[in-house]
């Protein structure tokens, strides 16, 4: 297994992102070339990808990270961890958050924030079980489209 942040936008990689999110939702939003680019390119978002058996393997899971600067220090968010069905219950996923909880210090974030779906029932015991906390707050969103 080889866990990999993306600094380049190449057709295999937007292919195997929107192959990846629609395992992860029927409704997400699939990124096109011009949004991968943005991503790869972000000062403050990274593009983390697990090839799978190794660097020559296909690509079969994908985490982002995304941080930012408040006035009480740097925030950061990890969202759209998604393994390929295939190659669950293997440790991708959990290499694939380690390695995101890494970058998200090496950002000297004060801690890491992520959502996920309560059905994803394997995805959740993992989160708890490196050491997320369940928060009791309310979620909002406000859609701008």
């Amino acid at each position: 297994m080889e866990v990999r942040e993306v600094h380049t936008a190449t057709p295999e990689v937007l292919d195997a992102i929107q192959r990846l999110l629609r395992q992860l939702s029927a409704t997400a939003a699939l990124p096109d070339m011009q949004a991968l680019e943005a991503l790869v390119r972000g000062e403050s978002s990274w593009l983390l990808i697990v090839r799978e058996p190794d660097e020559s393997g296909p690509i079969v899971a994908m985490g982002t990270l995304g941080t930012h600067r408040t006035p009480t220090g740097v925030r950061a968010v990890i969202e759209d961890v998604v393994v390929e069905t295939a190659f669950r219950g293997r440790g991708l996923g959990e290499a694939l958050l380690r390695r995101l909880l890494d970058l998200a210090r090496d950002q000297e974030a004060l801690g890491v924030a992520l959502t996920s779906n309560p059905r994803r029932v394997a995805a959740n015991r993992l989160y708890l079980r490196i050491g997320f906390r369940r928060r009791r707050t309310n979620s909002y969103f406000y859609s701008l489209v």
